[in-house]
């Protein structure tokens, strides 16, 4: 029996579908374990397929390529020396699960299925898969290995059965998506909680990248059994980590490794949206973005993400201004293109405006100007916009935040429409605060200029849209910190109406926007998708029914 292990972390990305490409990346990473040394390799939850892989996994043709891809995989082990453990999807008595594979001896050693199925959020394994039994150790050089699956270490009954069976340590692969604070949670309220329950140590390895609206941040981590943290992976990024671990009088630690620093608030919130992107964007093959740039601070700081995911040369914006655009749009507009780097044309849109009144003007004789024409306006934008990507390629990036997509102050078929939407879970308050450290810090994984991205003025000037004289977002809202802090009661924490008001808040203020929230419904469900940052977006978690009576008043 070993008294001695070497372990390496592998904290990849992955593609979704790409079964070969996949198998690809972890025969490489296993080359270089094993030129480290390393007995073992780790990969992330369904590695091989790619996670979440949705109802791809009930395709037949899909699960068998999988199937073969492992059993290849298995082969290259029988030079003895790496072992892989490798997280796929498998088929047990005619059942699906979700599982991870043991690959030793040119063989596939031994299999784990996972036991806790997550149906909540963004998760819906259990229309999926079905659950596995409680599992056991697998014997890996005579060494008791446990094998919780994600999902399984956020309850307590798979650890400790584990423990009760002989496990000696907990090898956790994980695919966690991103959410505020959630690298915290993992580490003080989950693996601490198992490694104190079962006295033995956990190392939780999680997946990195995008994948539509989730993204997932890596940061994976070991605890030893007293608690202590010898190992941290960095966020946002691939990398491998050899970990050495020892068996004591005490039972099997974790040597002291490498302990990276995690992004902080709200680099962390800036990183996932540029990640998000990135992987979007490439793994789709558009070739770059383009963009409406206003002058304002969402199509600013827009801008700069796109930047900090591609490169400045992939980003194209666009200022598009009517006859009540201002001159210090223009400037702005053209002053933030200059400071990010990226290209900048100027395309008025006044002569399809007029072309629409003369178009319109026998339907309409009889009614007086109103939002219709501001809209009229947003969707012409967009049919520009979608021109050019249309006739050269780049996708459409949209910009609106959270805040306005709450209360539909945005134009459905107009500044709505595009492939993706970085702010689509940022509310405006959120935008305001990575602005301005955007504007002093540049992400640890961005391509953008080292320097401030946007002027300073876009982030003090009232947000207007700019589709009526002297139009204010403060004229049909109220001021966004209160808006805001509506909308975070309302959406986030499920808060009704009287408890908004018992906290202070104006009781037809929140009516209002409760009805504003409820009505824009039909709206959001035809926006693009963007990554999700809180634990209610719109879309994976937030689920509403289009037509819904009720309200809380």
């Amino acid at each position: 029996m070993a008294d001695t292990l070497t372990i390496t972390l592998a904290q990849l990305n992955q593609s979704v579908g790409d079964i070969a490409g996949n198998a690809a990346a972890m025969l490489a990473a296993r080359e270089r374990a094993k030129a480290a040394g390393a007995d073992l390799v780790v990969f992330p939850e369904m590695q091989l397929v790619g996670y979440p892989a949705e109802d791809l996994v009930l395709k037949p043709a899909f699960v068998a390529r999988a199937t073969g891809e492992l059993e290849a995989m298995a082969k290259v082990t029988a030079d003895g020396a790496t072992a892989m453990l490798v997280g796929s999807i498998f088929v047990v008595d005619g059942a699906l699960h979700n599982g991870v594979a043991l690959l030793d001896g040119g063989k596939v050693a031994a299999i784990r299925l996972k036991h806790e199925l997550p149906n909540y959020g963004t998760f819906d394994e259990v229309r999926l898969f079905q659950p596995g039994p409680l599992p056991e150790p697998i014997v890996f050089k005579g060494v008791m290995i446990g094998l919780p699956i994600c999902e399984d270490v956020w309850h307590p009954d798979v650890c400790r059965h584990l423990a009760d069976f002989g496990a000696e340590l907990l090898i956790c692969v994980n695919g966690s998506p991103y959410e505020i604070d959630k690298d915290t949670l993992r580490i003080d309220g989950v693996a601490r909680r198992r490694a104190h329950d079962t006295g033995l140590p956990l190392a939780y390895l999680n997946r990195v990248g995008g994948q539509d609206e989730l993204v997932f941040d890596g940061a994976s981590f070991v605890v030893n059994g007293d608690g202590s943290v010898p190992v941290q992976l960095a966020d946002w990024v691939e990398q491998e980590v050899t970990t050495r671990w020892t068996k004591t009088a005490k039972g099997w630690c974790c040597d002291a490794g490498e302990v990276a620093k995690l992004a902080e608030h709200p680099e962390d919130i800036y990183c996932a949206m540029v990640l998000a992107l990135r992987d979007y964007v490439d793994r789709n093959r558009f070739p770059g973005l383009v963009l409406g740039l206003s002058g304002g601070i969402d199509s600013a700081i827009c801008a700069a993400i796109a930047a900090d995911a591609l490169g400045p040369e992939r980003v194209w914006s666009v200022m598009l201004p009517s006859r009540f655009t201002s001159q210090l749009s223009l400037d702005l507009a053209t002053e933030c293109a200059r400071m990010i780097g990226c290209r900048y044309d100027t395309i008025p849109i006044s002569p399809a405006v007029d072309a629409f009144d003369t178009m319109l003007e026998g339907t309409f004789a009889d009614k007086d100007v109103d939002i219709t024409e501001e809209n009229v306006q947003s969707r012409i934008r967009c049919v520009t916009l979608m021109a050019l990507s249309n006739k050269f390629g780049p996708m459409l990036l949209t910009t609106g935040n959270k805040s306005e997509m709450s209360v539909g102050y945005a134009t459905i078929y107009g500044d709505m429409a595009g492939g993706y939407n970085p702010l689509k879970d940022a509310y405006k308050m959120t935008v305001f605060a990575i602005s301005e450290w955007r504007n002093t810090h540049k992400p640890k994984i961005g391509l953008g200029p080292d320097g401030p991205v946007m002027p300073h003025a876009i982030i003090t000037r009232p947000p207007s849209a700019e589709l009526r004289p002297d139009q204010k977002d403060a004229d049909s809202l109220p001021a966004y910190p209160v808006l805001d802090k509506i909308l975070l009661g309302l959406v986030e924490h499920e808060k009704s109406v009287d408890q908004l008001v018992a906290e202070g808040l104006d009781r037809d203020v929140v009516v209002r926007i409760e009805r504003l929230l409820y009505v824009a419904e039909y709206k959001r469900r035809q926006a693009p998708p963007g990554v999700k940052l809180g634990t209610r977006n719109f879309g994976r978690d937030r689920r509403y029914p289009i037509t819904n009576a009720f309200r809380s008043a």
